[in-house]
């Protein structure tokens, strides 16, 4: 301790008592190596307190009295005459409390990094986590009630869904040749196409209506699916409403309408995301169907959909009526005119 080295030389007289029951005795008090020597007029070494471990009873106030720390029995004190020797145990006291760890200071700050923990795991770690136990415990059925919830409410402003019975019809068969679940066309829908949980594909009508032969409906059907493979529709949904909306989906089994409002709007709204290339091709090649009319339906000119037609998978090979013309015709007639 480098203060030592200014106060090696220092002695003082002082009264010291080594136990409670005894009488006290006149010393001569100088500080040592790292210790405070307590030694009797003949220069006899009484006692040898560490620096590091003395304790004062009277702070403030003199006489000053000390005592060896967890020993108040044994004493020093220093009368007012010696305050340059009392300066001198209290800089070395400071100095020692200074290099001492604080406990205080690094429990706090052990509290403050726990929370800080336990907040990054609520905002960073939780939400996903959750979310990721609903996608594992929901069942098809309340996925399928989620999609026809997001249907009603998407025909309010698209107008109620298309409905002729022999459109119906040929719809049921388009949706059993693509080989997905469940499709409805609504009349004014902003997006061509959207996909919804529960396996439910819905479509705008000019999609049908606005084109001379179903394998442009088809496409846009089959990039759903495509987009779909890319993010489960109930994981899209629950990103949007919120970690509140999934742990009420957790423990209710439901959703608050206002979330389902919220969700239903997004989707009118929201920039769509092309679907992956590859995903989408492979969607052809199994169905049997040819990528570019969808791709010229798209863009006409072609500049922005050019791999969709280089790479069309049915190029030159010979394809399948997708719908009879009956059904095609019955399609189209699906909104009533």
């Amino acid at each position: 301790m480098t203060a030592l080295k200014k106060y090696t030389r220092l002695e003082a007289t002082g009264l010291w008592r080594a136990s409670p029951d005894a009488q006290r005795r006149e010393v001569i008090v100088s500080i040592g190596d790292a210790t405070l020597v307590i030694s009797d007029l003949k220069d006899q070494a009484l006692a040898h307190w560490s620096l590091a471990a003395i304790a004062r009873a009277n702070l403030g106030t003199r006489p000053a009295i000390y005592f060896p720390d967890g020993d108040e029995g044994e004493t020093l004190e220093l009368p007012d005459t010696e305050g340059e020797m009392i300066d001198a145990i209290e800089t070395l006291r400071r100095a020692v409390s200074r290099a001492r760890p604080k406990p205080g200071r690094l429990r706090g700050l052990g509290v403050v990094l726990s929370i800080t923990a336990v907040l990054a795991l609520i905002v960073f770690w939780l939400p996903g986590a959750m979310r990721d136990n609903t996608l594992r415990v929901v069942p098809q059925v309340k996925r399928e009630s989620l999609g026809t919830a997001l249907l009603d409410r998407l025909q309010r402003v698209s107008g109620t869904a298309c409905n002729s019975p022999a459109g119906l019809t040929a719809l049921s068969r388009l949706a059993g040749r693509l080989k997905v679940d469940k499709l409805a066309v609504l009349p004014q829908m902003t997006q061509p196409s959207q996909h919804l949980p529960g396996g439910l594909i819905v479509l705008n009508r000019g999609v049908i209506e606005d084109f001379e032969e179903p394998d442009v409906v088809a496409g846009y059907i089959l990039a759903e699916v495509a987009r779909r493979a890319d993010m489960d529709p109930l994981r899209a949904l629950l990103k949007v409403v919120g970690p509140r909306e999934n742990f009420r989906l957790l423990t209710t089994g439901d959703l608050s309408p206002q979330a389902l409002d919220a969700y239903a709007e997004h989707l009118s709204t929201r920039p769509r995301s092309a679907p992956d290339l590859a995903t989408l091709l492979a969607l052809f090649e199994d169905a049997r169907l040819r990528s570019t009319p969808y791709a010229r339906a798209r863009d006409i000119t072609g500049e922005t959909v050019l791999d969709l037609i280089e790479a069309d998978p049915m190029m030159g090979r010979p394809t399948e009526p997708l719908l009879s013309d009956g059904d095609w015709l019955r399609l189209q007639g699906i909104c009533g005119g």
